[in-house]
């Protein structure tokens, strides 16, 4: 059988696919297109806009942005002997979208599109395709064999200091990210997609770039925050990048190089890995000013968390010591005695002091975005649906409904026919989230969706929500205000984050 093949007269290029076939349904891939250059380090990149009469092939996936290697199974608990490829990495080739579509004789063209941007604090690719966790062919063989095909186009973007440069261009990942997407409009249509109706979607650090692209436009019809929000990463003040930018500047120094933008690739991850630089964040800009008030450019919303998101800052709140912890509280002398004993701080109580300081953070940074958000969109007008994710790790479940775990259940990369309730899920999981991408109604908005636990799913009322969420803690935070319970998270969080928990 002769590979597929797309004719694209806009980009004067002939583009060669895969085509797989899955659960006795084909699928075709076209991987590692390239949608921007990069003129320079820290530069803004430039849209490819042609390939001059070229016959691309788009079989392999592209290189990724260079980045400290941390190994994605330990946070899923993926078992040891599951192979991941090592994947290349090119600080200049790296801005590639991947597209997984029915083939074309199989629809009429004009399918819903799901943009997909990837997580990783930031600083790293979490779960490529390319790993296979997060390989979007079941996503797309479960929307044909449900006969609402969507085509699925994920965007890979520079990281870490490559995008958080040296204090020219900022945000550089944002810039790529809208690249990508205004790529998407121009040219999906030649894959069968329709770019008037993109659903924008991402998970953790990749629903935060959702929600800045959502606040700074242009529209889309539909959006999916995963875990993930402004809220849990907001802009930070130009100094405090500058200081990193500092930090980072001495550290090449000391290897020999001159400066960060002549710094070779090594001495750069040598430096990020050095400084523990486990997380970075969007600086501010007038772009995203006076973000929380803005209303987010969506006809329909999907968001919701998982019920221990703030797993990725165990390890280091496991390192303060009661008395630590408590004195982050009283740093707002009106809450912040009432907010302690809210969360069971008591300084000679260590474990509870602990547990308490990650469950503030779960619900300011996850639970309670996801009510301010969709009041705030609900209140507009807008189709707002709420989830939940309570299963369980497939392969340990006293890790809990951890953060992230929702991609093994999404995406079904890794295969959990061993466990049939995370089956169950996975499956129930694609299903909703094609029918919203298709334009069909999910779930009703005047309910809850609950992913899990033991393998059932079903609408759930806000009575069932309470028994699930800590409820009366996130009205107490909502009356407090970020301005009260930010400096508390600071001050418990600064530091502490690890994708090795």
């Amino acid at each position: 059988m002769a590979p597929p093949q797309v004719h694209h007269e806009p980009l004067q290029a002939t583009f060669n696919g895969i085509e797989q076939e899955s659960d006795s349904t084909a699928v075709h891939h076209f991987k590692g297109i390239k949608y921007a250059s990069i003129p320079g380090r820290f530069e803004r990149a430039q849209p490819v806009d042609s390939f001059s009469g070229q016959v691309v092939n788009s079989t392999r996936y592209g290189p990724r942005c260079p980045q400290v290697d941390i190994d994605v199974r330990h946070l899923l608990r993926i078992p040891e002997d599951f192979v991941i490829e090592e994947e290349p990495e090119d600080e200049f080739e790296c801005l590639t979208v991947d597209i997984t579509a029915p083939p074309a004789s199989a629809h009429k063209g004009n399918l819903p599109v799901l943009v997909w941007i990837h997580g990783g604090s930031q600083i790293m690719t979490f779960c490529s395709a390319a790993s296979k966790i997060c390989d979007p062919t079941r996503i797309v063989t479960d929307s044909i064999k449900s006969g609402q095909p969507i085509v699925y186009v994920s965007i890979n973007y520079r990281l870490n200091i490559f995008s958080f440069g040296d204090g020219g261009e900022k945000n550089l990942a944002i810039k790529d990210q809208r690249l990508g997407i205004a790529w998407v409009r121009n040219n999906i249509a030649a894959f069968g997609g329709d770019p008037d109706n993109i659903t924008l979607s991402g998970e953790s650090a990749g629903a935060i770039y959702v929600h800045a692209h959502l606040i700074t436009g242009p529209p889309v019809k539909r959006a999916v925050l995963a875990s993930g929000s402004l809220y849990l990463s907001s802009p930070l003040p130009v100094e405090r990048g500058d200081g990193l930018i500092k930090a980072l500047e001495a550290k090449v120094q000391q290897q020999g190089q001159s400066s960060l933008r002549e710094a070779s690739i090594p001495a750069l991850l040598q430096a990020l890995k050095e400084s523990n630089v486990n997380t970075m964040w969007i600086q501010e800009d007038e772009d995203l000013q006076g973000w929380e008030t803005r209303m987010e450019q969506v006809d329909e919303l999907m968001i919701g968390d998982t019920e221990y998101e703030s797993v990725i800052w165990r390890n280091g709140i496991e390192t303060l010591d009661g008395e630590t912890i408590a004195a982050a509280f009283e740093q707002d002398k009106a809450w912040g005695t009432k907010l302690r004993k809210l969360y069971q701080v008591v300084p000679d109580r260590l474990t509870a002091c602990k547990l308490g300081a990650l469950d503030l953070v779960n619900d300011a940074r996850y639970t309670l975005p996801v009510e301010l958000i969709a009041d705030k969109l609900s209140a507009a007008g807008k189709r707002v649906y709420k989830y939940v994710v309570d299963q369980p790790n497939p392969w340990q479940a006293s890790s809990r409904s951890h953060h992230a775990v929702d991609l093994l259940f999404l995406f079904g990369g890794v295969d959990l026919s061993f466990n049939p309730a995370a089956d169950a899920v996975s499956k129930e999981m694609r299903r909703r989230w094609v029918q919203f991408v298709a334009g069909v109604r999910p779930w009703s908005i005047r309910q809850r969706f609950a992913y899990g636990p033991v393998g059932e799913c079903k609408e759930i009322s806000e009575t069932q929500f309470a028994s699930r969420r800590r409820v009366e803690h996130l009205r107490v935070l909502k009356e407090a205000g970020i301005g009260v319970y930010l400096p508390i998270i600071f001050a418990l969080t600064a530091g502490k984050i690890s994708l090795l928990n």
